[in-house]
Formats: C-alpha cells, sequence, structure tokens
C-alpha cells in the first residue's frame, strides 16, 4: 500500500554557490551524532504538489548530511478518497464544506488501511505531511505487535493555511493531530487552540540547483515561451500555480483585464499543473481554458501540455511581472521561485504570502483585484522600481528560504525531540 520515492542524489557542496559555505558548515555541524538516524517522511503523491517538489530535494540533501532518510507515498488509493481528502483540505482553509459521515468514514477505512501496511522501519522518526495520511497513527494501535513498526518520534508536517478552519473539520483532524509528538507549522499564526502537543515552526523551500530554479539564457527562453503562442517582445504577467480556487485564478483575469484596458499589449499566461490527489484542479483548468477563448492573450498552460520545469523556468524569468493572487496560502512556492528569478511579485495577503514578502521592499501584498491591477500597472510602467523589488527579493530568498535552510531547520528539530 505504501511504495518508497526512488530519489537521485543530490549534494550539499553543490548548493554552496548560492546559499554559501556557512550554510553548509551548519548542517554538518548538526548533523554530528545523527549519523545514520533513520527518518521517514510520508505523504500522499510523488508528483504534481509542493509537498512532492520539497521532498525530492530535502530527502537526498537529509541523506548526504549523513541521516538514512527515506519518503513513501500512498499507493493504490482510490480516486474517491482524495475527492474527500481535497474537501478536507478546502475546510481546513475555511471552505463552508462539512464532511458527511460516509465520508470521514471512507478517510478513516483507508487510513486503517495503510495502517495495517505501514513501512516496517525501524524509524527514529517519521514525518507524516498533510492530512490524507494523518490518521495512520491513530488506526496503528489496532495493528498487532508483531507488524506494527517501532518508532521513535512521530511528526506532523502541516503544509495548509489554517488560519480560519472550518470547526466541525479542524476538530476532527486536531483528534488525530494530538497524537503526534510534535507539529510543524510554516507559520505560529495557523496553530489552533485545539492544539495540545508541542509546535515547531518551519518554512519551506527551493532548490537552487533545480531545473526550474536554474537561470537560463534569454535566447532559450524566449524560444521555450514563442512555442506556446507567446509574443516574447510584449510585456507578459504570469502566475504559476495549481489550479485550485484558493489561487483566485478567475480574480487574476479580471486584473489582467483591468491592465490591459491601460496596456493593451499584455499577455497572461496561467502554469500550472493538475495534482495526482487533486480532481477539482482538472475541472478548473477546464473552466479557465473556456474563460480564455474570449481573448487570445490569455494562455491556460498544464503538464498536459508539455509543460515541465523548463518551461515553468523560462516563464517565470521572462516574466515582466509575477502574480499569485493566493486568498489562502500555506507558503506559495511559486512566489519563492519568482523572486529568486528577481522578478517583481505581486501576491495576495495570505498569511503564507506575507510570510515571504515584505509589502514595498521585495514585492507587493495586495488585498483587492483592484489593488492588485494598481500594482501590476506601477511595475509595468517603472522598470527601475521592478529591478529593484527584483534584486530585493533574491536576496530574501537567498537568506530564508533555499534548501539548505530547511535541512537545517529539521535537524534542529530532530535535535531537539532525541
Amino acid at each position: 500500500m505504501f511504495r518508497e520515492v526512488e530519489l537521485p542524489e543530490k549534494q550539499l557542496k553543490d548548493q554552496s554557490p548560492y546559499a554559501g559555505e556557512e550554510a553548509i558548515r551548519e548542517i554538518k555541524q548538526l548533523a554530528q551524532g545523527m549519523e545514520n538516524l533513520r527518518v521517514l517522511h510520508v505523504n500522499s503523491t510523488s508528483y504534481g504538489g509542493g509537498v512532492a517538489e520539497l521532498l525530492y530535494t530535502i530527502v537526498p540533501l537529509t541523506r548526504d548530511a549523513g541521516l538514512d532518510a527515506r519518503w513513501y507515498v500512498m499507493d493504490n488509493v482510490p480516486p474517491e478518497f482524495f475527492e474527500v481528502t481535497k474537501k478536507i483540505h478546502n475546510s481546513l482553509q475555511g471552505a463552508e464544506t462539512p464532511l458527511t459521515d460516509n465520508e470521514w468514514k471512507l478517510y478513516e477505512d483507508i487510513n486503517m488501511r495503510f495502517a495495517a501496511s505501514f513501512p516496517p522501519g525501524p524509524w527514529d522518526v517519521v514525518i507524516i505531511h498533510d492530512p490524507q495520511p494523518l490518521a495512520v497513527l491513530t488506526f496503528l494501535d489496532g495493528v498487532p505487535e508483531s507488524r506494527k513498526p517501532a518508532v521513535g518520534r512521530w511528526f506532523w508536517r502541516c503544509h495548509i493555511d489554517l488560519s480560519t478552519p472550518l470547526m466541525s473539520t479542524w476538530q476532527k483532524v486536531a483528534s488525530h493531530l494530538n497524537r503526534f509528538d510534535c507539529a510543524i507549522f510554516t507559520s505560529r499564526e495557523y496553530v489552533q487552540e485545539e492544539v495540545k502537543i508541542p509546535v515547531c515552526e518551519i518554512t519551506p523551500s527551493i532548490d537552487p540547483t533545480s531545473p526550474k530554479n536554474l537561470a537560463i539564457s534569454d535566447e532559450e527562453g524566449r524560444r521555450i515561451i514563442a512555442s506556446f503562442g507567446i509574443d516574447p517582445k510584449r510585456p507578459l504577467m504570469v502566475q504559476v500555480s495549481r489550479f485550485d480556487p484558493w489561487k483566485d485564478p478567475f480574480g487574476v483575469v479580471d486584473a489582467y483585464s483591468m491592465v490591459k484596458r491601460k496596456t493593451p499589449d499584455l499577455q497572461l499566461a496561467m502554469v500550472g499543473s493538475i495534482a495526482h490527489d487533486d480532481p477539482e484542479g482538472i475541472e478548473l483548468l477546464r473552466k479557465l481554458r473556456k474563460l480564455a477563448e474570449h481573448d487570445h492573450d490569455i494562455h491556460v498552460l498544464s503538464n498536459e501540455d508539455g509543460v515541465g520545469a523548463p518551461e515553468v523556468a523560462a516563464f517565470q524569468q521572462l516574466a515582466t511581472v509575477v502574480v499569485q493572487k493566493s486568498v489562502r496560502e500555506g507558503f506559495g512556492l511559486t512566489i519563492t521561485e519568482a523572486m529568486w528569478k528577481m522578478r517583481p511579485v505581486v501576491a495576495g495577503a495570505a498569511t503564507g504570502c506575507k510570510l515571504q514578502i515584505t509589502d514595498g521592499v521585495d514585492g507587493y501584498i495586495i488585498n483587492s483585484t483592484k489593488e492588485c491591477a494598481e500594482r501590476v500597472c506601477e511595475i509595468l510602467k517603472n522598470p527601475e522600481l521592478a529591478a529593484k523589488l527584483g534584486r530585493e527579493a533574491r536576496e530574501t530568498v537567498r537568506r530564508k528560504f533555499l534548501s539548505t535552510r530547511h535541512v537545517a531547520n529539521y535537524l534542529k528539530l530532530f535535535a531537539r525531540h532525541k
């Protein structure tokens, strides 16, 4: 039922040109005494979401630090399970979509089944990511001792914006969460009073050595975006994100329409991927494509159109302005990616966005569609402002949001919970 994800080798030394030698030394010092510590990360999918992208780098770098780190995903899961967990995700972010008794039963039945096939270990640390496999720990109580894994510490890692959860869903989730030894949140602002266990704050990160984040030549970038019908000589507004209502994609289209009245040659590219555990995204993508039929300057693109890491890199690097108009955002990796590429970013006032951007210093935080359009116009009219925001943005990411900082924070957590 669980499948181990095969990972490439990644070395800390390759991170040093971006993060600096001191960051690498810190990790090696923190890892002393943790040699061969067995660490297991568990989540729902190996492709298409931010969690998978994070683990693809964090796990190999943790291995290079000397720990025995592994990553397992839930395998052969019925589609209706992901429909339920998407509903859980949305209601934890504030949607008025309570689950029925039958939906909770399905969620718990699948977690019970996965508990019976949990990777045997032994594990010194197990980190369960997000709600999908959260209840596994609860149902391990019913697994025979001979098949129960030996685990030193259990952590739940929440990547969701929990600032305004639907309480009926949250209380059910919290009943499972409080069985863990510690909860890891992106921001302490997400911690509700129902959390009765120790809490740690760790922000996500990007890998500066990944194909998505390495610099490409402008010539290659122009060739790539032109292959999707974009005119490289005209201004380009870009949002890269999952096709998710919390990213407010239709609000992005509205802001673009406002700006286009003043800048008629503006183009909009909405670029994303369909995650295996996100059936809602398929319908949203369809609606956006239908809307784009009325304006040939709106381009809605996904992995189904051949958009992979190099293509995302090109769109972000050549964007005149990047928008992330999120209503809720645990943490916007695509914001960090654009900031690393020295792009001016205009983002919604969700907590996760405000963790990344200092308004007016390394980007803009906006509270409405109208304000979004105004900030985009300001950036389009002032290339010097755009360049200044971009320079500050890259330095913010270098200091706070690279993979090396992420690994170091995990090692500090393990040290505190030996």
